[in-house]
């Protein structure tokens, strides 16, 4: 796929994951942070479906969706991405304030919408703060689309597989957050179109604005349409 494709596909998608964002974002202010259809029933499946076991592996997944693990991720990205060292740190960097400015626009639209999260008699671990958008899903499938994009421009087959597994594991986290009676599940879905937007946004820059020539990622580097004819 061209650059100039690549970047219109991925405003494109900026584009329509904003708009769904942000009418999402208006209906639940219209609601007054109120719950929307099925938010109530799954926080109340969870909450009557969680064996031992089960809450173990929620725990655990959900504590992997902020802190140190989302950061490591972008820098792995940044290291991947890059082929010499300077460019490994430079990109590392660039990754991380990816990830820094996407969790200051979620933080900016929980302050400002206000939603209350579940009920507390529903809660099987901390939270604290608002409830839309949720944060460790904003924060784990921003971090893990950063890796996923990553391997899949460096290595375009090699690295499906990793990033198979980064992709679940992202997905996993959102859902953790409804499991374990924290969050409800438009709180997820907000985070997840927040991250589509902010991604696409990134790949849309970098493929209309990062030089071309000499790039270290495949995908990145020019390819004419035609090959170069010979001066007479």
């Amino acid at each position: 796929m061209k650059r100039s494709d690549t970047a219109d596909l991925a405003g494109s998608t900026a584009v329509g994951s904003l708009v769904a964002f942000v009418l999402l974002t208006l209906v639940v202010t219209g609601r007054d942070g109120g719950t929307l259809f099925g938010d109530e029933g799954l926080v109340t499946w969870s909450a009557a479906h969680r064996p031992a076991v089960a809450l173990a592996l929620a725990r655990a997944v959900t504590y992997t969706g902020t802190g140190v693990v989302p950061y490591a991720l972008v820098v792995l990205a940044g290291v991947v991405a890059g082929r010499t060292a300077r460019e490994r740190v430079v990109r590392a960097l660039c990754c991380v304030g990816c990830l820094t400015a996407a969790q200051a626009v979620r933080y900016t639209v929980m302050t400002l919408v206000s939603r209350p999260r579940p009920p507390v008699a529903e809660w099987a671990t901390h939270a604290t703060g608002w409830s839309f958008p949720s944060g460790h899903t904003t924060t784990s499938a921003v971090s893990g689309g950063l890796l996923v994009l990553a391997l899949l421009a460096r290595a375009p087959r090699g690295g499906r597989p990793l990033a198979l597994v980064v992709g679940c594991w992202s997905v996993l986290v959102g859902l953790s957050r409804v499991y374990l009676g924290v969050h409800w599940f438009s709180d997820v879905l907000g985070g997840w179109l927040l991250s589509l937007c902010w991604l696409s946004l990134t790949v849309y820059v970098v493929a209309r604005f990062l030089p071309s020539a000499g790039s270290s990622i495949p995908a990145l580097r020019p390819r004419p349409d035609a090959p170069p004819t010979e001066e007479r």
